[in-house]
């Protein structure tokens, strides 16, 4: 007979721990044996129990959970059982759901009680998420108070909300967001570094009015050059715009040309805010020369457009809800004996929850969207279904897509150079779990639990999307590295490139508003009061403002890339590829402190210390 001793580890967070007994068994080669003694978890305690199992001590406990098993590393079937009771009762608990038709699919269940437990947020998360929602709110109904009788026509007005939780970046945004430098800086590291391309060819819809020829000639120096590069905002056209409060709201579909000068500027040589229409005249082309308040109105226009796609398309949909499927199919598919499981669940931790609330409270009927957002009412979500065809395999993987938009060795796109190196360290970890368990292509290909893993992303989850480069079965271990790699590069660096810029560059409204009260201009008049009467008015900028200092303050409670606490793994080959990874990413935090030392703007959000190690907030 073998003796074990067996501790509980039970969480030091508010409320941890459980009223309830908690009944351990010792599952050995020949039999299994309830251990006497019931523990009941208390916060921050270890309880500990003892038992034997039948058959040598030596041989009578496999390393079973904490070690990690696919089905081949047990022949024998010791946790076949377990494996396959496990999965049955967690598909009856993580079900498919449709939000809406159309788009990638979500957990089922339109309310937070839906959630499994082990899905919700724990208490100190809890409080404070709803604790800063209520201060946002607070906030709003404040400034709501101060400026409903006072006018609005100024830019300088909207300092008038500008206060309360912004950052430093943000009032330097304030200070210069009128600059076409600090334009042109944010396609390379803003808030959505996901539109910009370098330019192959001059884009067809950009239509030469008559008198243009010398601005066709520049660009055309610029693409011989290779520093043309281009932000085409198309999947806008033919969206419809809101209507809030009875009052229409306006979306536009721009496209900029911009160059890369050799200081690593990047400037706007021409804007043209619609494509052109069969029948009528070419659209206008707005250029730096213009009026300063016709060519700020361009810009302004431009920003707008860049915050719809941002917070649907790279923001909701890349990093949200794609975390989503990652994380729903793992539930169903992967028992948590898997090693994939093991090194994928600290990724997934309060995905389901935070979607959830976004489901019902920002892009829901009558949510913030509907409320402030020219893309709400529906034209959100046919963004979304839109946005759907362009999920590419390879668009989710950092050095297949910055070459793909020509942004390799672009110095200075530091999202860019940052996503590599975070990209690359996350890799080199996979691999190293990965070779403990799969030796062979034999052993990927013969994962019958890693294969259904597979497709279940791709076929179900993300609606067959085979044709756009998903695999639907692995064949390599070199196959399921890069695989895992884009899952867990899309649940943190990913996610964080694109969610911390929020509260620096979305704070001051004039810079992205989130929604448009005019038409886009079809002359080039425009006047101060154009532009105040287009912008968001003090209600809908004050609810931009309290909404993004919400969800884009750096969280009190979040767990870094790669640092989390629990022990998935057991073993010291496990711990020492942690331990490795955990290195790296301290001496990429550094390299990134370092190198934004000599930056007159610094880049933090793929800093590994400030990106979060799941999709949380």
């Amino acid at each position: 007979m073998g003796l074990y001793r067996v501790r509980v580890s039970t969480g030091a967070s508010l409320c941890a721990g459980s009223n309830n007994q908690v009944q351990l068994w010792l599952v050995g080669q020949h039999g299994e044996a309830a251990l006497g003694t019931r523990v009941r978890p208390a916060r921050g305690k270890e309880p500990g129990a003892e038992g034997c199992t039948p058959g040598r001590g030596d041989q009578a406990l496999p390393a079973g959970t904490r070690k990690g098993r696919t089905v081949s590393d047990d022949p024998q079937g010791l946790f076949r059982k377990f494996r396959e009771e496990e999965l049955e009762e967690r598909r009856k608990r993580y079900r498919w759901g449709n939000w809406k038709d159309g788009l990638i699919l979500n957990v089922a269940g339109a309310k937070l009680c839906d959630l499994p437990v082990d899905e919700r947020f724990l208490e100190d998360k809890r409080v404070d998420f709803e604790a800063s929602l209520a201060k946002g709110l607070a906030d709003l109904a404040i400034k709501d108070t101060f400026n409903i009788l006072t006018c609005w026509n100024d830019l300088d007005d909207f300092n008038r909300i500008f206060w309360c939780g912004q950052s430093k970046l943000a009032e330097r945004v304030r200070d210069s967001w009128k600059e076409d430098a600090l334009f042109g800086y944010q396609f390379l590291n803003g808030a959505n570094p996901m539109v910009l391309r370098r330019s192959s060819c001059l884009p067809a819809r950009l239509v030469f009015p008559p008198g243009m020829e010398e601005l066709q000639a520049q660009l055309q120096k610029e693409l011989e050059g290779g520093t043309l590069f281009e932000a085409d905002f198309s999947l806008l056209d033919g969206i419809k715009a809101n209507v809030i409060l009875c009052s229409q709201q306006h979306l536009a579909a721009p496209l900029v040309m911009l160059k890369l000068q050799p200081d690593g500027k990047l400037l706007p040589m021409v804007i043209q805010l619609q494509p052109p229409r069969t029948g009528t005249p070419p659209p206008l082309l707005f250029l730096p020369t213009d009026p300063p308040m016709v060519w700020l109105l361009a810009k302004c226009w431009v920003r707008s457009s860049d915050f719809q796609l941002h917070e649907l398309q790279s923001h909701l949909l890349r990093g949200h809800l794609m975390a989503e499927v990652i994380a729903v199919a793992t539930m169903r598919c992967l028992p948590s004996i898997h090693p994939v499981f093991k090194l994928l669940i600290p990724h997934l931790r309060y995905t389901l929850e935070i979607n959830v609330r976004a489901r019902t409270g920002l892009v829901s009927d009558m949510g913030v969207f509907d409320q402030v957002v020219s893309t709400g009412g529906g034209g959100h979500l046919e963004l979304l279904k839109r946005a759907g065809a362009f999920l590419t395999y390879s668009s989710f993987c950092p050095p297949d897509d910055l070459a793909d938009r020509g942004l390799l060795g672009v110095k200075s796109s530091f999202y860019a150079q940052d996503a590599l190196r975070l990209w690359e360290a996350i890799s080199r970890y996979v691999e190293g779990i990965v070779s403990l368990h799969y030796k062979t292509d034999v052993a990927v290909k013969g994962d019958t639990e890693l294969q259904t893993w597979c497709r279940e992303i791709t076929e179900i989850g993300l609606l067959g999307a085979q044709d756009r480069g998903f695999p639907t079965s692995l064949q390599s271990p070199e196959q399921l590295c890069h695989f895992l790699t884009m899952c867990i590069f899309t649940c943190t660096g990913q996610h964080s490139s694109v969610h911390l810029g929020q509260l620096d560059w979305y704070t001051w409204v004039p810079n992205a508003p989130c929604t448009m009260r005019l038409p886009p201009p079809t002359t080039k008049d425009a006047t101060l009061e154009t532009v105040m009467a287009t912008l968001p008015n003090f209600h809908q900028a004050s609810l931009q403002m309290s909404i993004t200092w919400q969800l884009g303050r750096r969280q009190p409670i979040m767990v870094a890339v790669g640092q989390h606490e629990e022990e998935y793994f057991w073993g010291p080959e496990p711990k020492a590829v942690l331990r490795k990874f955990r290195e790296e990413l301290a001496a990429l935090d550094k390299e990134i402190e370092t190198r934004n030392a000599t930056l007159d703007m610094p880049y933090e959000y793929l800093r590994p210390s400030l990106v979060e190690n799941s999709v949380a907030i």
